[in-house]
């Protein structure tokens, strides 16, 4: 099969090209070369290949999207309050591109670059990024590497990045995934007993807290659909999950996504301490018929690099920022 085709044309000239990886017969992706974007997985299911994350058609809606239909986001994936964080006595202040807080890299961010195409083959796609020191507020230059590889049942992926100053990063993948049917009507399990509550523009209150007796306890397969909003102040802020959990010492996997009828499983496996889940709640406002997903994020913890008691989020010169995501799938 052709590995890669013209996609689209940017308006300054450049070409996306669409690059697929994987079998005829087995799990295939496409990726675009604008914003690294997972534009199609796919896996045969009963005779027929289903594609499991949502895609948008032409170059141009992913160009307009405002809802990160598939690319890797960064340089900082989720939210950093008021855009604005120190290193070492020194404020920095990024673009805010979502209710006065900085979001996903910012007005453009990861996902609305060209990235360089450096190498694919049958299985195997290398892509690569620059992002110069004052992109988007951020210091320092940052070179990121970004291998996908689908194998027989699972697309495997990894990030890595180095800066010469010092710099935030957090950088995940951010599909809409939808295995068959209504979003919400699948199940979900996610092996945390800890979440993080949010305030104002969900940005974390630096507090944690337990699962026990919430709408936020996914510690056993159930219907992912959230309860009235109402039904618990957390939910009021996002309309809806859009939260990180806290993965427990020896969690099997970050989370489980299972079709509602039981036939395609996801079994989503990263390096970061924390998953993001947002239902795709305020999908429908941007894009009203595409149809709904999921977004299932492993990454590093949001607002970290104001919040002394999270994991670190600087990387420094000298060192090597990695992030490992895989998506294993089983039919049944």
């Amino acid at each position: 099969m052709t590995r890669a085709r013209r996609f689209g044309i940017l308006e300054d000239g450049r070409t996306v090209e669409a690059v697929k990886l994987g079998t005829q017969d087995g799990l295939q992706a496409e990726v675009l070369t604008y914003g690294a974007i997972l534009h199609r997985l796919s896996l045969p299911v009963a005779g027929q290949r289903r594609n499991l994350v949502l895609s948008l058609d032409q170059l141009g809606d992913y160009e307009r999207d405002r809802a990160f239909v598939g690319p890797v986001v960064g340089r900082f994936g989720n939210r950093i309050a008021q855009g604005r964080f120190s290193i070492d006595g020194r404020t920095h202040q990024l673009t805010r591109n979502e209710n006065g807080n900085h979001l996903h890299g910012g007005a453009l961010g990861f996902g609305k670059r060209l990235w360089e195409l450096l190498d694919h083959s049958a299985c195997t796609l290398t892509l690569g990024l620059r992002s110069p020191a004052g992109e988007e507020g951020y210091p320092g230059t940052l070179d990121v590497q970004l291998l996908l590889r689908v194998q027989e049942d699972s697309l495997d992926i990894s990030l890595t990045a180095h800066t010469d100053a010092p710099t935030p990063v957090n950088l995940t993948y951010h599909p809409y995934f939808n295995l068959g049917g209504v979003a919400t009507a699948h199940w979900l399990r996610i092996p945390a007993s800890r979440y993080l509550p949010v305030g104002a523009g969900l940005i974390p209150t630096g507090t944690v807290q337990n699962v026990n007796g919430t709408p936020f306890d996914f510690r056993f397969s159930r219907p992912l659909a959230p309860p009235p909003v109402h039904a618990h102040p957390q939910l009021a802020w996002g309309g809806g999950y859009d939260h990180c959990w806290l993965l427990d010492a020896g969690a099997d996997c970050h989370c489980e996504l299972r079709s509602p009828v039981g036939d395609v499983t996801l079994s989503l496996h990263g390096s970061g301490p924390g998953l993001q889940f947002y239902n795709g709640q305020f999908l429908s406002q941007t894009h009203p018929t595409l149809g709904s997903g999921v977004v299932l994020e492993p990454q590093g913890l949001p607002d970290a690099p104001n919040h002394a008691a999270f994991p670190n989020s600087i990387v420094r010169p000298g060192e090597t920022y990695r992030a490992q995501i895989q998506y294993r799938l089983r039919c049944s």
